[in-house]
């Protein structure tokens, strides 16, 4: 998208100029995330890749989680994970 604009070639005093656009493409799962099955008190992580980098939210039902001592999330590139540490029985 960003190079989305107005091009110019110019020659001499001749110019010819064309606007171009760019539409974006969705953003689409390439690797989904996968069932786990975790001792309680371990830690788990989850992981999921995008096909393109966009911003995630991660959410448990219908909460959104925020980072804390139990969760944390990193998303490097397009990459998306979700760690979760000493689980309960009640984070499933």
């Amino acid at each position: 998208e960003s190079d989305a604009g107005d091009y110019t070639c110019v020659c001499g005093d001749k110019q010819s100029t064309a606007s171009l656009a760019v539409h974006a493409l969705p953003v689409l799962f390439k690797e989904e995330l996968k069932n786990e099955e975790v001792q309680e008190g371990a830690s788990v992580s989850l992981r999921c890749e995008l096909t393109k980098a966009a911003p995630v939210q991660w959410k448990v039902g219908s909460k959104v989680l925020k980072a804390s001592d139990k969760y944390q999330m990193r998303q490097p590139g397009t990459t998306a994970e979700l760690f979760i540490h000493d689980l309960e029985v009640e984070d499933a």
